[in-house]
């Protein structure tokens, strides 16, 4: 089964290259659109005002697309299969053309136009927000979404190929349907948006480290504003990934948001300045360079594996079965889920 499960790191890598070159799909046509539209359908059908019913539509959905996943595997084959749904279900390029886009509308004065188009990006209410707010809403959207359009994306196809991509993209769709603090999905939206939080713990924890390796000179402020910030943040993951990005980027996130009239205080993360207009390709880029370390390190790591298993097993005293017998990809992905896992596991508040 373990067998079946792991992914060479050259596929979610070409998924991801496909992505950057060809983008999204046309709506029409889009996978993830139908996904969508198949999961309101269901919601008609599954919809009660109970925790118990949200996690009966949740156990639908999952089971629907872990059966897409396997029938993806079946059909093209692992690896073609992790490096197809990768490129589905990212959209690191729609996320970077869609924040510049908005930079652009403010830098050249045009406020309305960016507030237009914000609600591509992101859910609060746009309509009083200045240009300062807009930039600031956009960054966070694009440090949120790094994980939940990129990395975590590339990370599953790692450690479970295809129908592990699915089944998280699913669970993110949900997350953004029905995972809202609202009268109507209090309930019903509780199970749907703890197991996304569950899935993105450690991928999250996993781009903060990106973060710090691709800003080495900052690594120290970033894990010190991640530990001392991110806390304030509504979301255990959402709050560590922005709280790295602004430190990285040197601004202050966070803040006073309205969501549907409801107003929500995500605290303040980072000392520096506050967002213009023109950070919002700044922090595109760094999300940019965050998703190619996402995928280097592992082919890297895959390729000194091999070498170093070449090199060893050449010399017949060194042998050992169980080095000879180890694959890789399982290497890789221990050593990412380990990683995840302890960078950097506590925040709160800091201990005078």
């Amino acid at each position: 089964m373990l067998a079946q499960l792991r992914t060479h790191p050259i596929a979610p890598a070409i998924g991801l290259l496909l992505d950057r070159l060809v983008g999204e799909p046309p709506t029409e046509i889009h996978p993830v659109v139908w996904l969508g539209n198949g999961l309101s359908k269901l919601e008609e059908r599954t919809y009660r005002d109970s925790r118990s019913a949200g996690l009966v539509h949740l156990g639908v959905s999952l089971g629907s697309g872990a059966l897409i996943g396997c029938l993806l595997r079946k059909t093209l084959g692992q690896r073609p299969a992790t490096a197809v749904s990768v490129a589905l279900a990212s959209s690191g390029r729609m996320l970077g053309q869609s924040a510049v886009h908005i930079g652009d509308q403010l830098i050249a004065g045009d406020l309305p136009g960016a507030r237009q188009s914000l609600p591509t990006l992101v859910g609060r209410d746009p309509t009083n927000l200045d240009p300062p707010e807009v930039a600031r809403a956009v960054i966070e959207s694009v440090a949120e979404n790094t994980v939940d359009a990129v990395t975590a994306t590339v990370f599953f196809g790692l450690v479970g190929g295809p129908t592990a991509v699915v089944c998280h993209r699913v669970s993110n769709t949900l997350d953004a349907m029905v995972g809202h603090r609202t009268p109507r999905y209090e309930n019903f939206g509780w199970a749907s948006a703890r197991l996304d939080d569950a899935l993105a713990a450690i991928p999250a924890r996993l781009t903060v480290l990106a973060l710090m390796m691709v800003r080495p000179r900052k690594a120290r402020s970033i894990l010190r504003t991640v530990r001392n910030d991110a806390w304030r943040h509504p979301s255990p993951n959402g709050g560590l990934v922005e709280a790295g990005f602004a430190c990285a980027l040197d601004l202050r996130l966070g803040g006073e948001n309205s969501y549907r009239g409801i107003k929500e205080d995500r605290g303040t993360l980072g000392t520096g300045s506050h967002p213009e207009p023109a950070d919002i390709a700044r922090a595109v880029r760094l999300s940019s360079h965050v998703s190619v370390l996402f995928v280097a390190v592992p082919l890297l790591a895959s390729a000194g594996i091999r070498l170093f298993k070449t090199c060893i097993l050449s010399h017949s005293h060194l042998r050992s079965p169980s080095l000879a017998a180890m694959p890789t990809p399982a290497t890789i992905t221990l050593g990412m889920i380990t990683l995840g896992m302890i960078t950097p596991a506590t925040v709160g508040p800091p201990v005078a």
